[in-house]
């Protein structure tokens, strides 16, 4: 058996295991060259898996949800290991060395196939993207304190590559009021790409979506508002295996702009834009966990250039995650979040032809979903979504498709998916989602005619990582 930092998992040498028990959190360590099975969840991008002996299925519930193994050795940052490593063994030399012995690389290729119920006026109706994402990643332990995951990704729609989610951590352990303090120091580009819990927007459901579905007008600012255009910087603490702290700061570092900004630039942020998170979770016996916790951030934002009024957005979330494991290795995991945000569009109000209405703005977003896993191999989640606010006519103005005409940004609808995974590494899916309602309303929401229910998508996708 391996302990690793509250979790104890069951191992063996080339045999199968049965589900890992939990226990208080404490040291972590990984022993060398273990050729090891587990059956517990499945584990991120492959080359964690080559650095720690272990198969796909120890660090997640089908990639990309996080067991509670994964979601310790991502906070240790990523940087257990069960190979042997090559190591300075002069210690005349000063500097010492833990290295693993191959590189830290992984790829992951997506292609997929959509149809929307009616096709957007000019276009052919089925899109076909070959690949939709292909990504490379470089995903492992640096040192014995440090390690990362850096994803850099080709998008078939833009034609672009360019940088994706990454992190980078040192992480150290402590002992405080006689329990397992775990300390971590994270730099990352895109606000709650740092989490672990699959309910934040940089790791939530769905974990891969049609690019040929229309967008809806309105989502919150750290819904994806600030991805790979920022460096965040901050601290986190897990104490006792059960109390989870996190403040974060960014800056603006923005892709294809300017070194320093100047007065091209567009969303720069005024100072630093601060975030929180707080979780509780605890593991109740083996059979069932629990995650209540809260996010947000504040940030004020230039409209344009690098001086004068800003928009300021304030967000704050709460989320919940449980998860109930089964038998075969899988789980039932259900998960929750809601977002508040709070706008003040000074600067866009200042424009000489004002692009809002109102000052002072609200979105409130709602996700719910569930999934069941009975093993590696099958799996479904059904989904609940809602993003709504205030009624701004000039923010949300009509226009075809992606307009409103009734001057909301209310979005609701389902969604739904199966997946099939013939390797854990190797997924095929399908995937529905119906709109009842989209940018305000269901019957000729863009002021054009076009219906919310014209939008409902089918969405084919297979997808590897190796």
């Amino acid at each position: 058996m391996m302990l690793v930092t509250g979790v104890l998992v069951a191992v063996t040498l080339g045999g199968t295991a049965g589900p890992a028990p939990y226990v208080s959190s404490r040291h972590a360590a990984m022993p060398a060259g273990l050729a090891t099975a587990v059956e517990v969840a499945r584990n991120g991008v492959p080359s964690f898996s080559r650095q720690t002996g272990l198969a796909c299925s120890a660090c997640h519930y089908q990639f990309p949800q996080l067991t509670p193994f994964g979601r310790l050795f991502k906070l240790n940052g990523y940087s257990l290991f069960g190979v042997k490593a090559i190591v300075e063994p002069d210690k005349s030399k000063g500097a010492g060395l833990n290295l693993i012995p191959f590189p830290p690389l992984s790829l992951m290729w997506m292609t997929s196939t959509t149809s929307l119920a009616k096709k957007l006026p000019g276009t052919q109706n089925d899109a076909t993207e070959f690949p939709q994402q292909f990504s490379l990643f470089l995903a492992g332990s640096l040192t014995p304190h440090v390690g990362a995951l850096i994803q850099a990704t080709y998008e078939g729609s833009s034609g672009t590559f360019g940088i994706d989610n990454s992190d980078i951590r040192f992480v150290n352990h402590f002992r405080l009021a006689g329990s397992d303090l775990l300390f971590g120091v994270t730099a990352h580009n895109n606000p709650t790409a740092q989490d672990v819990w699959n309910t934040t927007p940089a790791w939530g459901y769905p974990f891969a979506s049609a690019d040929a579905t229309p967008g809806s007008l309105a989502a919150s600012m750290i819904d994806g508002g600030l991805a790979q255009q920022v460096l965040g910087v901050g601290a986190y603490a897990l104490w006792n295996n059960m109390l989870y702290l996190e403040g974060t700061g960014y800056r603006s570092a923005q892709q294809g702009a300017p070194v320093p900004l100047d007065s091209t630039a567009t969303g720069a942020i005024n100072g630093i834009t601060p975030y929180w998170r707080a979780a509780l979770q605890h593991q109740f016996g083996t059979t069932f966990y629990g995650m209540v916790g809260t996010y947000g951030l504040s940030s004020r934002q230039f409209l344009g250039g690098v001086s004068g009024a800003t928009n300021t957005f304030t967000d704050l979330g709460f989320d919940s995650q449980l998860e109930r494991p089964t038998k075969g290795g899988g789980a039932a995991i259900l998960r929750a979040t809601w977002i508040h945000e709070w706008q003040r569009l000074d600067a866009v109000v200042a424009e000489s032809a004002p692009g809002a209405a109102n000052v002072r703005n609200h979105l409130n977003t709602v996700r719910v979903n569930a999934t069941y896993e009975p093993n590696a191999r099958y799996g479904g989640t059904i989904g609940y979504f809602s993003t709504d606010g205030s009624r701004d006519t000039v923010l949300y103005a009509p226009a075809a498709v992606f307009g409103s005409g009734s001057g909301r940004p209310r979005t609701t609808g389902t969604i739904e998916e199966l997946d099939f995974n013939p390797w854990e590494n190797t997924r095929l899916a399908v995937q529905a989602i119906q709109f009842t309602q989209f940018n305000g309303s269901g019957r000729g929401y863009d002021g054009f005619g076009r219906n919310a229910w014209n939008n409902n998508t089918l969405y084919l996708m297979a997808w590897i990582a190796f």
